[in-house]
């Protein structure tokens, strides 16, 4: 099991989408095991994205996470970087597939909707951003013996 943070960026809320969006998370399998609607800062945004600073986007980006509410999730299960990655669908909402979330609703290169980490290393750091100790739930669901194929012992 792995753990991986999605926030569901300002666009998502101001646009409705945000009990949409968990169904499909929900829907996969996958278990919300964090979950908190809350405004960016301008500090947490700069942390967050260090990595762009100096790109000719990031003022626009840090602007734009930090100019209405978020909603922040934990979400956990086998191998939930890539499946959440996979059901994103590409960065920009007029590239991606039909199906994806950005695929059925998003259009703006600019709005893309969802973040979500892309790494193990990403995920770890992002969660420690995001959430504080025990914020995070263990979650023992009755379901995960329908969710994966336990008869190994371990969930696949």
């Amino acid at each position: 099991m792995e753990t991986t943070l999605i926030i569901l960026k300002p666009d998502a809320v101001q646009r409705g989408l945000m009990g949409r969006i968990i169904t499909r998370f929900e829907d996969k399998g996958l278990a919300i095991v964090g979950c908190k609607l809350m405004t960016i800062s301008q500090e947490l945004a700069a942390t967050h994205y260090e990595a762009h600073q100096g790109k000719p986007f990031y003022d626009g980006l840090v602007g734009f996470m930090t100019s209405s509410p978020v909603l922040v999730m934990a979400i956990r299960g086998v191998g939930a970087i890539s499946i959440c990655r996979k059901m994103m669908g590409a960065t920009f909402g007029s590239n991606a597939e039909p199906g994806t979330i950005r695929g059925d609703f998003g259009v703006s290169n600019s709005f893309n909707l969802i973040h979500g980490s892309d790494s193990t290393e990403a995920a770890t750091r992002e969660m420690s951003l995001f959430f504080a100790d025990g914020e995070v739930q263990e979650l023992n669901r009755a379901i995960e013996g329908w969710v994966y194929d336990m008869s190994g012992g371990d969930p696949e």
